[in-house]
């Protein structure tokens, strides 16, 4: 790709507009602002299970949004209309900037309208919807869910467990995922922290440059390899590739757009290096058929009780709910953000086979020049071929040399064509 050199005053203008938007986003922090406390869950398992949990309207009113909102979305309003005036509305940077200026908005609107039925509708505007189909006239994630079930049902995945027991204190794993990233992910005063936190729901959350592991959980290998790669290469590799950007800073931050890039990019780089597994996958599927109940009008204990009917244990039943509910109430519908994880994987799947047909495979690197979204991705090559953006510093093993991603996509444009149910009557024999 040949790069153009940009006016100075071009570069100036989007670097001023693009560290506004740095600062005004500040004090946003959506799962922070959503979470349940410890309280609801011992309350939850203190009631055997038996009752819904003790979250209603009071509960988020007790705990105010820590930003003033209308000082916050005059913020963007003002910088979405100086992006069109300095830059033109056409510019491809100005277009990125008005777009998460917005979003950040609907954001804010979600954040305000915690505990209400309102929450999950804005929820759907912002992640989607388990019954939205992933492309025009194509299958829903639920459809997804079906067919990976189905795929899942005759693996045993106790096999996988016995070969990866989680044995590992959270101080081991720390030590031995810090010592992963520092040979993996230095680069020119760059790196990534690992560090104990007792207060996050998952089991592990990255950050700008940092990844934390929730004190008293106990980690496999097979785990600190996947976090490794999918916190790790994807969520702070983009966060730092974004922050050591010249010019566009906000390439630095993300929006529920890019949520939806970044977790398909996650997920498909845990399964292009070997470091993905069958649990794994499993909890992908929990959380979109827990969306779907939810949205269908099930209740917190009746999406818990289908997670224990599907044979998972009462703490795995809880975290996947937790996560489908937090932020609204418990008989009100979902949050969605989970659904990022499989809408995103079959996006830039398809995107990369399509990159390969087309030979525009020198476009596949800018996926992680910072926080993309997908459909964004020509403005981002616009930027980039003006010399607006600078290439990433940081990709993971598969995207650093692409040949490997070429051969095995270009199988799959012929593989994907193959008719499976024929193909299984040939094999009958075989796999009888």
């Amino acid at each position: 790709m040949k790069t153009e050199t940009a006016d100075p005053g071009y570069l100036s203008a989007i670097r001023s507009l693009s560290d506004r938007l740095v600062l005004a986003q500040q004090p946003i922090r959506v799962l922070d602002a959503i979470a349940w406390d410890d309280s609801v869950r011992e309350a939850f398992f203190a009631a055997d299970c038996e009752r819904q949990p003790p979250v209603d309207a009071d509960y988020y009113r007790n705990r105010p949004l820590r930003f003033d909102t209308v000082s916050t979305r005059r913020a963007f309003d003002r910088l979405e209309k100086d992006a069109e005036i300095e830059l033109g509305a056409e510019d491809p940077a100005a277009r990125i900037l008005v777009r998460m200026c917005r979003e950040y908005e609907l954001v804010i609107d979600m954040l305000e309208a915690r505990g209400t039925a309102r929450f999950p509708v804005l929820s759907a505007e912002l992640y989607g919807s388990a019954s939205d189909p992933l492309f025009p006239g194509q299958p829903t994630l639920v459809d997804l869910g079906a067919i990976l079930d189905e795929s899942l049902e005759a693996v045993d995945h106790s096999v996988f467990e016995q070969r990866n027991p989680r044995n590992l204190e959270t101080a081991q794993a720390v030590a031995i995922l810090q010592g992963r990233l520092n040979q993996t992910m230095s680069f020119e005063g760059m790196g990534v922290r690992v560090c104990v936190d007792d207060g996050i729901v998952a089991d592990a959350a990255a950050g700008s440059d940092y990844i934390k592991l929730r004190e008293g959980v106990k980690f496999s290998e097979q785990e600190l390899a996947l976090l490794e790669a999918h916190e790790g290469w994807v969520h702070v590799g983009t966060t730092l590739n974004g922050r050591a950007q010249p010019t566009c800073s906000f390439l630095g931050k993300g929006t529920p757009a890019t949520s939806v890039t970044q977790e398909g990019l996650a997920v498909l780089v845990e399964v292009t290096s070997l470091r993905s597994h069958p649990a794994r996958l499993r909890r992908v599927t929990d959380r979109i058929h827990a969306i779907h109940l939810a949205e269908g009008g099930a209740s917190f204990l009746d999406v818990f009780r289908a997670q224990v009917g599907r044979g998972r244990s009462r703490e795995e039943a809880w975290s996947v709910t937790a996560r489908a509910f937090r932020g609204g109430l418990p008989e009100a519908g979902p949050f969605t953000k989970d659904l990022s994880y499989s809408k995103g994987f079959i996006k830039i799947y398809n995107f990369l086979r399509l990159a390969i047909r087309r030979g525009a495979i020198d476009r596949v690197p800018l996926l992680f020049v910072g926080k993309v979204v997908l459909e964004e991705l020509g403005l981002v090559a616009e930027l980039f071929d003006r010399g607006v953006v600078a290439p990433p510093r940081f990709l993971p093993p598969a995207f650093a040399d692409l040949s490997a991603l070429v051969s095995w996509m270009a199988y799959s444009n012929f593989l994907n064509r193959m008719d499976l149910g024929r193909i299984e009557e040939s094999f009958a024999g075989i796999l009888a």
